[in-house]
């Protein structure tokens, strides 16, 4: 167990930065905290310190995805664990030149994704100014993955991660804390970002950020509906640089590990929605969902 204790932000490479932080300022309801000609940095109403980092590049992809943890001790004996085991290192413990500082290091998982784990990122302490729809923290990120089998084993046996349902065997839902998952895989033929989930309070928060997203002319992709994995409410979008990402509330809280064991739902209809009025998604969600092949852009720079 490596003592990773929450999902911080994604970090994402988009060849439309432009568009892109105009949609996530204006339409999807995150403050702007930083941009430059090159990168930009969104807060959440939470007090994490960005929970969306974008950067300019010629191909869209995962740049990558970041992990809360304790403290300088954990990232520490983290980073060495991880070394003894083989897995390349992207970057080495250290104080982070980033937006927020702090401390951690990067590594690669199997399919050459870059990760961060962290601590003693700056935190917000100020009051957020309320709008009409609030996203608070990053909820959960689904990748896909051509080995879905491995991806369990390594952030299970490795990472600390435990596995909470399974959707047949084409999805797998994992869980760092009590969320029912900060991080899913599901099979496909190539490894990319599937969605990107941003949760707000409550089913009213997801109605009036349907409501806006539509008024910029953003029809939803699919839903709203509630799944059966995770029981949360869900809409899906697509954003101008064509990643998917999801407005989501009320994601299953597991508070006893004793009593908790995963199951395997059937995929049919009425477990994927069991409001019944999404249905299932259609081929030009699952299209859009599918991303682009993505062959990780740190693969040739980490340490092995």
């Amino acid at each position: 167990m490596l003592g990773i204790t929450h999902l911080r932000h994604i970090s994402l490479i988009t060849p439309n930065l432009a568009d892109q932080v105009k949609f996530y300022e204006d339409v999807w309801g995150l403050d702007l905290l930083f941009q430059s000609e090159t990168e930009a940095f969104f807060r959440g109403a939470g007090s994490e310190n960005h929970i969306l980092h974008l950067i300019e590049g010629e191909e869209r992809g995962l740049h990558h995805l970041s992990f809360g943890m304790q403290d300088k001790i954990a990232v520490d004996q983290a980073a060495e664990k991880l070394t003894k085991l083989g897995v390349p290192i992207v970057q080495e413990p250290g104080y982070l030149d980033e937006f927020g500082k702090g401390y951690g290091f990067r590594f690669l998982d199997p399919e050459n994704r870059c990760m961060e784990l962290s601590c003693w990122v700056e935190i917000h302490t100020t009051e957020w100014n309320s709008k009409n729809v609030n996203p608070v923290v990053l909820n959960h990120v689904v990748l896909n993955t051509t080995d879905i089998d491995k991806m369990v084993d390594f952030y299970t046996t490795i990472l600390g991660f435990k596995v909470s349902d399974w959707s047949e065997h084409q999805m797998v839902f994992i869980r760092c804390n009590k969320k029912h998952h900060s991080l899913s895989f599901n099979q496909a033929s190539h490894a990319s970002v599937n969605h990107i989930a941003y949760e707000v309070e409550n089913v009213d928060q997801v109605m009036r950020g349907i409501s806006n997203v539509r008024k910029k002319d953003y029809e939803p992709i699919w839903g709203p509906g509630r799944h059966g994995p995770g029981n949360n409410i869900f809409c899906y979008f697509q954003d101008p640089g064509g990643f998917v990402m999801e407005y989501t509330c009320y994601l299953t809280t597991i508070e006893d590990e004793s009593k908790w064991e995963a199951v395997v739902w059937k995929r049919v209809p009425h477990l994927m929605d069991l409001w019944m009025v999404a249905g299932p998604p259609t081929p030009e969600a699952r299209k859009a969902m599918g991303g682009t092949p993505d062959k990780g852009w740190a693969a040739d720079k980490a340490k092995k």
